[in-house]
């Protein structure tokens, strides 16, 4: 019997087979094996099937053999276990700035690292429908140009929108482009910022990708390298809230015992407490105060106040003063 052009990828065929089709819970026969194969147009024998779950595990895939009622193999261990592919399927999905389409495009591919059984419990437990998403579909495009001039040293070009309460694009600058040297991709508070230098104001600034439309490299080669080195990335983001700049300075802060975990989930546990009482401890930090940082002390109501600078708890009273007062008859 001639053989098929697909003889010579036997074993290749045979090690998508046993990680797409076998888990723990699910293995496979020599004789399903020699089923599986036959499908690819590929023929094959029991002896040649031993002989190439040998050459796999000496390659370095995890095949076990169980003898029960019938002997069966399976894949006991992969690349990424099945709770590491469920971390990184609910990170896709729950992050704002990838588009529904892509994120079901991606969870797909996913998938693709655990068996197809339990690629489907897996499935049962994604819940895309109705999260708040990006509207832009070139996100993805916007990340690679973006990697593309950090690589070669490039500045990048780009426009700048945002949306209307006609749920349209409207773009700043007048639709002028912005031109920036990129320097880092930051993930906080579930979307996708550009940390670059902006050569006019000579500072370092930070971008939405998902805002970002009409992006390329330049010919230019990047400026800011000395400011983005004295750039601490971590303790930028922890001190911008909700990635809303302002003036930065240290704030002291009187918290509640109670709100430990909830400074610490903020700060880090680098953050330096200072015990003042039995109930109350104090802190000073960092931060770029602007309306998000007042929003957040708001959020955690009388178990928080501000104790200093004077003039941050100056402006904390208008934005108080301002938020009651528009809702006076």
């Amino acid at each position: 019997m001639a053989k098929s052009s697909n003889q010579k990828m036997k074993l290749l065929y045979l090690m998508r087979i046993m990680l797409e089709k076998t888990d723990e819970n699910h293995r496979m026969s020599v004789a399903d094996m020699i089923r599986e194969l036959a499908a690819y147009d590929i023929a094959a024998e029991r002896k040649t099937i031993y002989d190439d779950l040998e050459v796999l595990r000496r390659f370095g895939l995890d095949i076990e053999q169980v003898k029960s009622k019938g002997t069966g193999y399976y894949v006991a261990s992969r690349e990424f276990e099945l709770p590491e592919v469920k971390l990184l399927v609910d990170s896709v999905q729950s992050s704002k700035f990838i588009t529904q389409k892509k994120t079901e495009a991606l969870i797909r591919k996913i998938e693709k690292l655990t068996s197809v059984y339990e690629a489907k419990r897996l499935h049962r437990q994604v819940f895309v429908q109705n999260r708040v998403k990006s509207m832009n579909e070139s996100v993805y495009y916007n990340v690679d140009e973006i990697s593309n001039g950090i690589a070669q040293n490039k500045r990048i070009r780009y426009k700048y929108f945002h949306y209307t309460v006609n749920k349209e694009r409207e773009f700043r600058r007048d639709g002028s482009y912005y031109e920036v040297s990129p320097f880092a991709l930051l993930w906080d508070d579930e979307n996708y910022y550009l940390i670059a230098y902006d050569s006019e104001t000579k500072t370092i600034k930070h971008y939405r990708v998902d805002k970002m439309n009409d992006i390329s490299t330049t010919e230019e080669d990047r400026e800011g390298m000395e400011a983005f080195r004295a750039l601490d990335v971590s303790a930028y983001a922890k001190k911008v809230f909700s990635m809303f700049a302002g003036r930065e300075c240290v704030v002291r802060l009187l918290f509640d015992n109670n709100l430990a975990g909830v400074v610490i989930d903020r700060f880090g546990k680098d953050v330096t407490i200072c015990i003042v009482d039995e109930t109350h401890f104090l802190i000073g930090v960092p931060v770029e105060v602007s309306p998000q940082f007042f929003g957040w002390i708001f959020g955690l109501g009388c178990d928080v106040k501000i104790l200093g600078p004077a003039h941050v708890v100056r402006e904390y009273k208008d934005y108080l003063d301002a938020v009651l007062g528009s809702y006076s008859v």
